[in-house]
Order: C-alpha cells, then structure tokens, then sequence
C-alpha cells in the first residue's frame, strides 16, 4: 500500500480550513527551480516533474493548497523538504508524521 506526501502550510494537512499554498506560489516556485519542470503527459500547471530523479517523479499541486507526491523515495522527500522551507510550509505523511526536522537527515519522520 503506497502513502502521500504532502507540503502543507496546515496544522494537519487533511484539515479543511487554513493556510495553503496557492497555485501562483506554487508556479512562482517551478519558474526558479531547474529541478523540476512541467509534466508533459499530465498537462495543466499544477503537475510538474521532479527531473533530477532517475524516474523524473511527478509532484503536483492539490487545489486544497497543497503540493503532492505518492510513495517517494528517500531522494523525493529531501526535495520535498527543500520545497517546503522555501515557502514556509513543512512535509507531512498520511498520518501527520512530520518529515525534515532532524537537518542531519531530512527523509526520517518524527510522529506526532
């Protein structure tokens, strides 16, 4: 069974009210990183390509303000993590476990 990613602004990113990240913000953030690019076979400006991954994985923005990735490796979440602290947003599991917090190692969680 695979689990989401999702860099939220949020308390808890399944919550339907608070802070999102908007689709400007987002496109704002694709237009200065070289790393990701938009995603040809899902066109529309929220979906882009993590290209500096062997697999160019797909991350996209969710119109609940979040931007989203499925089952990412250890590579994908440090990106997430990077994607976050630039707009002031943290990276959040299914299960609110809480990921870039030890700077040592940004993959591992730390429960809630």
């Amino acid at each position: 069974m695979g689990y989401d990613l999702h860099v939220t602004r949020k308390e808890f990113w399944a919550d339907d009210e608070g802070p999102v990240i908007s689709l400007d913000e987002w496109l704002a953030y694709r237009a200065k990183d070289p790393d990701i690019i938009p995603d040809c076979e899902n066109p529309g400006p929220e979906y882009a390509l993590f290209v500096a991954h062997s697999q160019h994985w797909p991350i996209w923005w969710d119109e609940s303000g979040e931007i989203c990735t499925k089952n990412p490796d250890a590579r994908v979440i440090a990106k997430l993590v990077q994607i976050a602290e630039s707009l002031g947003a943290k990276v959040v599991g299914d299960d609110d476990e809480i990921y870039g917090l030890d700077p040592m190692d940004p993959t591992r969680s730390n429960p809630r």
